[in-house]
C-alpha cells in the first residue's frame, strides 16, 4: 500500500497533472549522479562527445592501456612498440570505454536505490540507452582502422613456409605489428560488445521493474474499516494545522525579505499575460469567437469554433502559468516546501480550465445553434455543471496528495483522500445517467429532453458503481486511477476528435474557402479556386498533426509514461527506424527527399543549358538534340534517386536482390510482366496520356480511367472498361486527342440543291458559328465548298472548339440552328432521288419469261392492272 501512495503523491499524478497544463516550462528532474560523474541526458548523443582524455593514458603506449591488458595477445614485439599520441583512434577508444564501464557501474548502482520511484528509474533508462548507442560507435568508429590493418597484411602476404628463403626482418616485423594492432581491435571490439549486452541487460530490467512498479501500485489493496478513518480524520487536523502555519510564515518571509522580487515577478506576470491575451485577441480572436448575429452556422464553423476555442485559451494559460511560476522561481520568492504546493496549484487551475472549455465548446450551455451534440438547454447546463465538479475533485485530491507528500503527511490520509475523490466521480457518474439531457423530438432546445440511449446510460451507471466499488473494497489505486483517467483523457480524447472533424471538414471539397480564414488567405495571396482548395487539404493535414501531437503526449502522460519516455520515442523516431536490416530515419528521409530535388534542378538546368547553349549553336539536328535532352534526363535523374537513397539510410546493396529476383523470373517466363511494368514506369514518367485524355488505340476508344504499372484502363463510351497492357501502347501506335490541349476542329457537312446560291449558304453557315459562344474565333471557323454531288452542292462547315467533350451538344446545336436558317430562307436540302422509265413492251417480254403459261388475251378495253401480278418488277 505504500508503494501506490507514494505512486499517487509524489511521481505519475503530479507528473502527469503539472506537465498536462504546464508542459511548456516542465523538465525532468536529474537522476542522482555518482560523485565525480557526468550525466548523459536524454537530448544529447553520448556517441558523439569527446571524452577528455586523463594524463596517465595520454602519454602510455596502448600495450598498457586497461583495454589492452585484458587481451594478452596483443602484445607487440619490441622492436614495433612505439607510443602512441593521444589523438590515436586506439588511445581514444581505450578510454572511452573505461568512461562507458564507469558510468554504467554508476548507473547500475542507481538503479538499487531507486527502485520505487519511477521519475528516476525512467531517467536511468534514457541514460542506459545512451550508452548502448555509444559503445556501438566505439566499435563503429575502429572499423576503418581494421579494414586498413586488414588491407595492409593481404598486401604483405603470408609468411614464407618452411623450408622457403626467409623474408626481409622489416616485412616481419612490419606484419607482427600489424597482428597486434589488429588483435588489440579486437579485444576492444570485444569489450566494447560486452559493454553493449550489459548495457542492454540493463535498460530491460529497468522496463522489467517499471512494469511491475506500475502494476503492483495499480492494483495494491488495503482493507478500509473504522480505524483507518479515524486515523485519516486525526492525521487532516494536524496536517492542516502544518500547512497553515507553514503557508502563514512563508507570507511572512515573502512581505519582509522578497516584497520587491514578488512585486517584480507579479508585475512581469501581469504584462506578459496582457501581452497573451493581446495576441490571442489579434492573431487568433476569429478563429474561437462565436458570431452573435449567426443564428444558423455551418458544421464546419461550429468544429472550427469548438476546436480552436478550447486549443488556444488553453495553451495561453498554460504559458502564462508556466511562466509566472518560473519568475517566482527564478527571483527566489517560493519556498522549497511551497513550491510544490504552488505548482499544484497552478496545474488545478489549468486543468480546471481545460477541461470546461471542453465541454463548453461541445456543450455550448448558453449558445444552442452552437452545439455540437443534440441536447436540450438544461441537459446542456446538467452536464457542464456535472463535468466542472468531476474535474474539480480531481484536482483538489491532486493539490491535496501534493501537500501530503510534501509535508509527509500518514498513508492512510492519502488513502481515504483518495477514496473520497473516487466516491465522489463515481457518484457523479450515477447521478449523470439518470439525467434527460437528450433533444427532444421537437427539436426544440429549451423542450425537456428525453432519456439517455440505453447503451450510454448503462454504461455511465456501470463506470460509476465500479468506481465506488473498487474504492470501497480496498482498490483505492485502481478507483483512483480510473477516475483520473474519466476526467482527463476524457477531455483530451473528446478534444482530438473535435480536431480530427475540424479538419476533415476544413480539407473537403470546395470549404475551405467557405471559411474566415480561407477567405483571408484567398484575398491576401490572390489564390483560384483549385489553389485555395489545394489550400484547405494543407489547413486539414496541419489540424490533424496539430491534434495529434498535443493530445497524443498527455494520453501517454496520464496513462503513467514519463516525459523522458516519449522524448525518446521521438528521438527514436526522427533518428533511427529500423525496416529488417535496414535503418533509417524521418531526417535522413527529408534529406533525402531534399538531395533527391536538387538533382533534378540540376539536371533540368544542365538539360536547358546544353540544348540552348552548346547543341542549338552547333546546329545539331533536332532528333539528335531530343534524344541527348532525354538521355541527359534519365541519367540525372537516376543519378539524384540513387544520391537520394543514400542519403535516406537505404543500402543501395539490398537492391541487388531485388534484381536478382526480377532477372530469375524473367528467366522463367516472366518477360510480359517485366515489359508491362517497365512500359508502365514510362507511361508515368513520359505521360504520352494522363488519366482523362481522350485516346484511340486500334479499335478502341474511349477516356483514360486508370494507369497503373502493369496495364491501363480505358472506358469506352458505352461505359465498356477495356485493360489494356502497358507494352501494347508503347509498341502500337496510340491517338490522344487531348495531348496538348482538348482544343478539336469539329465538322458539320451540309447539302443544298442545285439551285441554290453558293454565296448564300456559305454566309448563313459562318452567322450560325458566330452566333455560338462556345465556338472558338481563332482559329478562325471556315466553310469549304467540297463537290457538286449527284444530287446536291455538297459544302463542309469547319469550326474548332475549347474543349471536346462538348462537342456533341455545339454539333448538335449547329446543325438544329443551320435547318433553321435555312427553312426561313427557303433554301432547299435535298434527297438523293433517280429516274427509271420502263416501255411496256419491255415489261411485256419480261413477263412473258416467267414460268407460269400466259394469261388468256383479254380485251383492250380491261385495265392492266386487273391482271394478276405475279412478278414485281419495280416497287
Amino acid at each position: 500500500m505504500i508503494h501506490i501512495l507514494t505512486h499517487i503523491r509524489g511521481t505519475r499524478l503530479v507528473r502527469v497533472l503539472f506537465v498536462l497544463f504546464l508542459t511548456l516550462g516542465a523538465t525532468s528532474v536529474p537522476a542522482q549522479d555518482k560523485p565525480g560523474e557526468t550525466p548523459v541526458s536524454a537530448g544529447e548523443s553520448p556517441a558523439g562527445a569527446t571524452a577528455p582524455s586523463e594524463p596517465s593514458a595520454a602519454n602510455t603506449p596502448v600495450q598498457t592501456a586497461p583495454a589492452v591488458q585484458a587481451a594478452p595477445t596483443a602484445q607487440v614485439p619490441e622492436p614495433a612498440a612505439e607510443p602512441l599520441s593521444p589523438d590515436d583512434p586506439l588511445v581514444i577508444a581505450s578510454q572511452r570505454i573505461e568512461q562507458v564501464r564507469t558510468r554504467l557501474a554508476g548507473l547500475r548502482e542507481q538503479v538499487e536505490k531507486n527502485e520505487a520511484d519511477d521519475r528516476i528509474l525512467a531517467d536511468i533508462k534514457i541514460q542506459t540507452d545512451a550508452l548502448v548507442r555509444e559503445v556501438l560507435s566505439i566499435s563503429v568508429d575502429l572499423r576503418p582502422r581494421l579494414n586498413d590493418i586488414q588491407t595492409r597484411l593481404t598486401e604483405l602476404g603470408e609468411p614464407p613456409a618452411e623450408g622457403q628463403p626467409a623474408e626481409n626482418a622489416a616485412v616481419t616485423q612490419e606484419r607482427n605489428r600489424l597482428n597486434a594492432s589488429r588483435s588489440e581491435i579486437n579485444a576492444m571490439t570485444g569489450q566494447a560488445e560486452d559493454l553493449s549486452i550489459e548495457a542492454k541487460t540493463l535498460s530491460d530490467r529497468i522496463s522489467n521493474i517499471r512494469r511491475s512498479l506500475f502494476t503492483n501500485q495499480l492494483f495494491a489493496h488495503t482493507e478500509i474499516d473504522g480505524t483507518i478513518l479515524r486515523d485519516a480524520w486525526d492525521s487532516f487536523r494536524s496536517d492542516a494545522e502544518r500547512v497553515r502555519k507553514s503557508i502563514l510564515s512563508w507570507l511572512q518571509f515573502v512581505v519582509r525579505f522578497k516584497a520587491a522580487p514578488l512585486a517584480i515577478a507579479v508585475v512581469l506576470s501581469l504584462a506578459l499575460a496582457s501581452a497573451i491575451v493581446f495576441a490571442e485577441y489579434r492573431l487568433f480572436g476569429r478563429l474561437h469567437r462565436r458570431d452573435p448575429t449567426n443564428d444558423d452556422p455551418s458544421y464546419i464553423s461550429r468544429l472550427s469554433v469548438a476546436f480552436w476555442s478550447t486549443i488556444l485559451p488553453s495553451l495561453a494559460l498554460t504559458f502564462f502559468l508556466v511562466s509566472t511560476y518560473f519568475l517566482l522561481q527564478t527571483f527566489n520568492v517560493l519556498r522549497g516546501d511551497i513550491a510544490p504546493i504552488a505548482a499544484s496549484v497552478f496545474a488545478l487551475i489549468g486543468l480546471v480550465f481545460f477541461v470546461t472549455a471542453v465541454s463548453r465548446a461541445v456543450l455550448a450551455p448558453a449558445a444552442p445553434n452552437w452545439r455540437l451534440v443534440h441536447v436540450s438547454n438544461r441537459g446542456a447546463r446538467d452536464l457542464s455543471i456535472a463535468i466542472f465538479l468531476m474535474v474539480l475533485v480531481n484536482g483538489v485530491d491532486f493539490v491535496l496528495a501534493v501537500i501530503s507528500e510534501t509535508y509527509s503527511s500518514p498513508v492512510v490520509l492519502t488513502v481515504v483522500k483518495s477514496l473520497v475523490s473516487s466516491v465522489i466521480v463515481g457518484l457523479l457518474l450515477v447521478l449523470v445517467s439518470l439525467l434527460k439531457p437528450v433533444l427532444s423530438e421537437s427539436e426544440n432546445p429549451a423542450a425537456p429532453g428525453r432519456d439517455w440511449p440505453r447503451t450510454v446510460s448503462y454504461t455511465l451507471r456501470g463506470v460509476g458503481v465500479v468506481l465506488i466499488l473498487a474504492a470501497s473494497i480496498g482498490y483505492v489505486g485502481l478507483a483512483r486511477f480510473l477516475a483520473t483517467q474519466i476526467v482527463v483523457t476524457g477531455a483530451v480524447v473528446a478534444t482530438i476528435y473535435i480536431g480530427i472533424l475540424s479538419g476533415k471538414a476544413i480539407s473537403a471539397p470546395n470549404q475551405f474557402g467557405e471559411t474566415r480564414v480561407g477567405r483571408f488567405i484567398g484575398r491576401q495571396f490572390r489564390l483560384s479556386s483549385v489553389g485555395l482548395d489545394q489550400s484547405g487539404i494543407v489547413a486539414g493535414l496541419f489540424i490533424y498533426a496539430f491534434a495529434l501531437a498535443t493530445g497524443v503526449p498527455l494520453i501517454l502522460m496520464s496513462w503513467g509514461f514519463q516525459p523522458g519516455d516519449i522524448r525518446l520515442w521521438v528521438y527514436r523516431l526522427f533518428t533511427e527506424i529500423n525496416v529488417g536490416t535496414i535503418r533509417i530515419s524521418i531526417f535522413g528521409i527529408l534529406g533525402g527527399i531534399l538531395l533527391f530535388a536538387i538533382g533534378l534542378v540540376l539536371t533540368r538546368w544542365f538539360q536547358k543549358w546544353l540544348d540552348g547553349n552548346v547543341m542549338a549553336r552547333s546546329q545539331v539536328d533536332g532528333g539528335v538534340r531530343n534524344s541527348v535532352r532525354t538521355g541527359i534526363g534519365y541519367l540525372g535523374t537516376g543519378l539524384a534517386g540513387i544520391v537520394g537513397i543514400s542519403a535516406a539510410g537505404i543500402d543501395l546493396s539490398s537492391l541487388a536482390l531485388v534484381a536478382g529476383a526480377l532477372s530469375l523470373g524473367i528467366g522463367f517466363g516472366l518477360q510480359n510482366i517485366v515489359s508491362n511494368f517497365v512500359s508502365g514506369l514510362i507511361l508515368l514518367v513520359e505521360r504520352p496520356f494522363k488519366v482523362g485524355d481522350h485516346v484511340i488505340t486500334g479499335v478502341n476508344e474511349g477516356i483514360v480511367q486508370r494507369i497503373s504499372v502493369r496495364a491501363t484502363e480505358i472506358e469506352t463510351f458505352r461505359r465498356q472498361t477495356i485493360i489494356v497492357p502497358n507494352s501494347e501502347l508503347i509498341n502500337a501506335p496510340v491517338g490522344n486527342w487531348t495531348h496538348r490541349n482538348r482544343v478539336q476542329r469539329s465538322e458539320v457537312p451540309v447539302s443544298v440543291a442545285f439551285d441554290s446560291d453558293p454565296e448564300e449558304i456559305i454566309q448563313v453557315l459562318l452567322e450560325v458559328v458566330a452566333d455560338n459562344p462556345d465556338i472558338l474565333r481563332n482559329p478562325e471557323p471556315h466553310v469549304e465548298f467540297l463537290r457538286f454531288g449527284a444530287s446536291s452542292l455538297d459544302f463542309e462547315l469547319r469550326f474548332h472548339l475549347a474543349d471536346m467533350g462538348k462537342g456533341l451538344d455545339i454539333r448538335n446545336n449547329v446543325r438544329v440552328e443551320i435547318l433553321k436558317r435555312f427553312r426561313a430562307r427557303g433554301i432547299v436540302m435535298p434527297y438523293p432521288h433517280q429516274d427509271v422509265t420502263i416501255s411496256m413492251r419491255d415489261a411485256m417480254s419480261i413477263t412473258r419469261r416467267g414460268r407460269k403459261p400466259l394469261a388468256p388475251q383479254k380485251s383492250p378495253d380491261v385495265d392492266l392492272q386487273d391482271e394478276p401480278d405475279d412478278d414485281k418488277i419495280l416497287p
